[in-house]
């Protein structure tokens, strides 16, 4: 395939968190190169920028390879997240616009249609594209960054069963975008803990080399778009 180079990073990333590259495989950037149809100048900047968010490390003589976390470091991302999360709902409630409004209520509506429907993999995209949302809505590109890695490294790590009740989730996402258009910080963030305690409990260890699920997480880290109607 060819690619543009500013995207090399991200499809590389994709392809870790897809399995395409398994755990502790080499990463050359010969073969990188012709795989993703750039030089190699913009692969070895990926392999720097992937390093540094923990998808990939450098060995003494294989050069980058795909890092093999261990179990508790992927315990320690829910933990994170489950931290990080609650107060990226706080910040929403003090930082939202009208605009992350719109699109939460409409993927509140839409998943809660399709909840009734019991649409499961709709849901699991629309639930990644909600908490994007609310992340930007925090007003913090850093908080913002960091809760995109964790979600790519946790879809990754483990599988996740589906909600033994999706009604009720999606009633929990409500809730959380009521509290942000009211303004109440706490109250967002004491609702956002809940639905994260819950939803980590829904997760299992994926074993090396299982293959991932079919959905991915959401790479966009650009600001919604606003400019047209929200469902």
């Amino acid at each position: 395939m060819r690619i543009p180079a500013h995207s090399v990073c991200t499809a590389i990333r994709d392809d870790i968190v897809a399995g395409v590259h398994e755990r502790g495989s080499r990463l050359t950037e010969e073969v990188l190169a012709r795989r993703y149809g750039v030089s190699r100048v913009p692969v070895r900047e990926a392999l720097r920028t992937l390093e540094a968010e923990g998808f990939v490390v450098t060995r003494r003589h294989a050069g980058a390879c795909v890092a093999e976390p261990t179990e508790q470091e992927a315990a320690d991302l829910l933990e994170m997240r489950m931290l990080l999360e609650p107060l990226g709902a706080a910040r929403a409630a003090q930082r939202r616009t009208e605009a992350h409004l719109k699109v939460l209520r409409g993927l509140v509506r839409l998943g809660q249609e399709r909840a009734r429907r019991g649409s499961s993999e709709d849901l699991r995209s629309l639930g990644g594209w909600f908490h994007e949302t609310l992340a930007q809505a925090s007003g913090s590109p850093a908080l913002t960054s960091m809760l995109t890695q964790l979600r790519h490294k946790i879809s990754w790590m483990y599988t996740v069963a589906a909600p033994a009740d999706p009604v009720e989730s999606w009633v929990e996402h409500g809730a959380i975008v009521d509290a942000v258009a009211r303004g109440d910080g706490e109250r967002a963030r004491t609702v956002t803990a809940v639905h994260t305690e819950r939803a980590t409990a829904a997760h299992r260890l994926r074993p090396p080399g299982a293959a991932p699920r079919a959905d991915r997480v959401r790479t966009s880290q650009h600001p919604v778009n606003t400019s047209g109607p929200c469902y």
